[in-house]
């Protein structure tokens, strides 16, 4: 298995030959009612670049559908681009929770659980929103830091010191998925308030099924993105909306493996290493 699904690259065969591009990994097949409805994401024949049989960016080359490719112009940096497919997750997650909630983001409290890169870039889609109070929950000190100098108004806590009031955060994203996250979640979560899952740890547990019901609370799963979202991302990040990427590290493809090792056992600050080939 060759990894590598967050990529920009430059086209070196076919139509877009020569073309400077951000790579959508997810493959669809089109003819499906959800690809037909717009919903690629939900693709029932779906296949991903960097799962077998597809090898991922970590290889030299890389075959990939014309659809998959969204051109970007010469002023933006591959490594910005590369970033277009984390964010794209957690802009489409964004774009779910407005859809659900009763009141319009500028008017939400909203916390994040999970300083990483879905997480960080939940917050940053949130700010673009103009959500009106974004808080992120990260235990790693590091993190917590790179997330407080993402964005000056985002409140950064320790979630093994503090937490929000009982019953007063109208919008969650666990971007962890974990008991812990989830049951955090529950007891944050106010009357009618909608809490988004993103994390893809194994289990259910902390699910508090009774308030959800008591409350009516909205719980809804979030996941990738449709090839619209992927695109208005792309954009975004070419305008600017989602800040200086500051939170970002960059290492050569050699260093790869320690790059994996680091974020494993919490050596880096960084919410995302990007590498260069």
């Amino acid at each position: 298995m060759v990894m590598g699904h967050e990529a920009a690259g430059i086209v070196e065969t076919g139509p877009m030959a020569g073309r400077r591009v951000a790579i959508n990994p997810f493959l669809f097949c089109g003819r499906c009612f959800n690809c037909q409805s717009g919903a690629q994401h939900l693709c029932m024949n779906q296949r991903n670049v960097g799962l077998p049989p597809h090898s991922g960016a970590f290889a030299d080359r890389i075959v990939v559908p014309e659809a998959n490719l969204v051109e970007i112009p010469d002023s933006m940096p591959m490594e910005m681009a590369a970033l277009a497919e984390p964010l794209a997750v957690s802009y489409h997650a964004v774009q779910l929770a407005a859809r659900l909630m009763r009141r319009p983001l500028p008017a939400a409290r909203a916390v994040v659980l999970g300083g990483g890169a879905i997480g960080l870039g939940s917050a940053l889609a949130l700010a673009i929103g103009g959500t009106g109070s974004i808080a992120i929950a990260e235990p790693h000190p590091g993190r917590r830091a790179t997330a407080a100098r993402a964005n000056p108004n985002f409140r950064v806590y320790d979630p093994m010191e503090e937490e929000p009031e009982s019953q007063s955060i109208d919008l969650i994203f666990d971007a962890v998925g974990a008991q812990g996250t989830r049951e955090a979640a529950f007891r944050m979560a106010a009357r009618g308030a909608v809490v988004i899952h993103l994390g893809l740890l194994p289990g259910s547990e902390g699910m508090d099924v009774r308030r959800m019901t008591l409350g009516e609370i909205i719980f809804a799963g979030s996941y990738c993105y449709s090839q619209p979202d992927f695109r208005e991302t792309v954009a975004l990040l070419e305008a600017g909306r989602f800040g200086d990427l500051g939170w970002t590290e960059q290492r050569s493809m050699s260093e790869g493996a320690q790059a994996f090792r680091d974020l494993d056992s919490g050596r880096t600050a960084s919410a995302k290493i990007i590498l260069r080939n």
